[in-house]
């Protein structure tokens, strides 16, 4: 390939169209602080994602610390190995342990199963994660919750527009939080938002990412600053109305790789799940190293030297990072699925721009290694 071909690239609308929006902040001079378009934002979103109340954020690592703030959790909580750091990372700013269970086989999602029987008298929450935005299994988790009176906050860092049964999988569990930043399907440049389901939380939330102020004098917790900005919130409304297209058209993408894909020995795609609707935010392989001939890291750099860009996502596992690895449950023999699963997946590039005939010629790559 002449030019690089990165696993992601950002949805950027045309520029002509952002500088009204642009204009109208510099005529405001209203830069932060819940402006006009940060209220517009966090309407539209409701709107588009059929969710009752959303509270954006600078970031959805922030987002997710203040999450766990919201719902006051402590002790231990219940999480997956199988995801970016920040979902872990989140839980020991809070002071909390997390705890790692495996991962099912076919979905790269945490197991219930396996949750269950991680439970201890510590324990005070479940933080499962949407692994490439597919759905976790909603109603075992809820279950596993309601028995054992435990809080259920999703991380949906992946899964935005993400349906089951034509219903948002952000009203599911306590919480949901959601990332924006530039390598997700819908962008702020930076950006994340908590999802919640009444107004008395709404308002909590709104409080703890500004300093714990309610009023110009009163301070009501001991918050932080963890509020978007009027630039990220305009451009987050820019990007709705391209959001479905470029959706449909990393659908597109997904399928094509399957289809050329569908032939090679040792190599397996994951299907979409029934009656959801996917927001094929990343399209991940697993390689098969005795069937397919050569390992997943032997194929990463095959596609380097063709300037394509693959990612190993995620590779390392979280558990076996120095940070969490001395943790019990970060032991190997605890967590089979996840460190095999972790040892052969590779994302290949996908984003809407992403010409059908690059995706091919991706694809003749991985089976010309044969």
């Amino acid at each position: 390939m002449d030019n690089k071909i990165l696993v992601t690239q950002p949805l950027l609308p045309p520029l002509e169209e952002f500088v009204p929006y642009l204009e109208k902040i510099w005529e405001s001079k209203w830069l932060t602080n819940n402006g006009q378009f940060h209220q517009q934002l966090e309407q539209a979103l409701c709107d588009y994602l059929d969710v009752k109340h959303i509270c954006l954020f600078s970031n959805g690592t922030l987002a997710l610390i203040t999450a766990l703030q919201a719902l006051r959790i402590t002790g231990e909580v219940i999480t997956t190995p199988f995801s970016f750091v920040a979902t872990t990372h989140a839980l020991w700013w809070n002071n909390i342990k997390p705890v790692f269970a495996d991962i099912e086989p076919h979905t790269y999602n945490l197991d219930p199963e396996k949750v269950e029987a991680a439970i201890t008298p510590n324990t005070t929450a479940i933080m499962p994660v949407h692994v490439y935005g597919n759905p976790c299994k909603l109603e075992a988790f809820q279950q596993i919750a309601d028995t054992y009176n435990l809080k259920l906050i999703y991380d949906a860092a992946h899964a935005f527009g993400v349906e089951v049964n034509g219903q948002s999988v952000l009203n599911f569990g306590d919480l949901s939080v959601l990332s924006f930043h530039a390598t997700k399907a819908f962008n702020t440049f930076e950006g994340g938002a908590i999802v919640c389901h009444d107004e008395k939380m709404k308002q909590h939330i709104d409080d703890l990412k500004n300093f714990g102020f309610r009023g110009e004098t009163t301070v009501v917790a001991p918050g932080i600053n963890a509020k978007m900005n009027e630039v990220q919130a305009a451009f987050g409304l820019l990007q709705l109305k391209y959001i479905d297209e470029a959706r449909e058209k990393r659908k597109q993408i997904a399928e094509t790789y399957r289809e050329e894909l569908s032939g090679i020995i040792g190599i397996h795609c994951l299907n979409d799940l029934s009656n959801t609707k996917h927001a094929y935010s990343y399209f991940p392989i697993l390689i098969d190293e005795e069937k397919y001939g050569i390992s997943r890291d032997a194929l990463y750099e095959k596609l380097k030297t063709n300037n394509i860009f693959s990612r190993r996502y995620f590779y390392p596992l979280i558990s076996n990072f120095p940070t969490y690895k001395g943790l019990i449950s970060a032991n190997a023999e605890n967590l089979p699925v996840a460190n095999e699963i972790s040892n052969k997946v590779l994302c290949l590039p996908i984003y809407s721009s992403l010409d059908i005939d690059l995706v091919k010629a991706i694809c003749s790559i991985i089976k010309k290694v044969l």
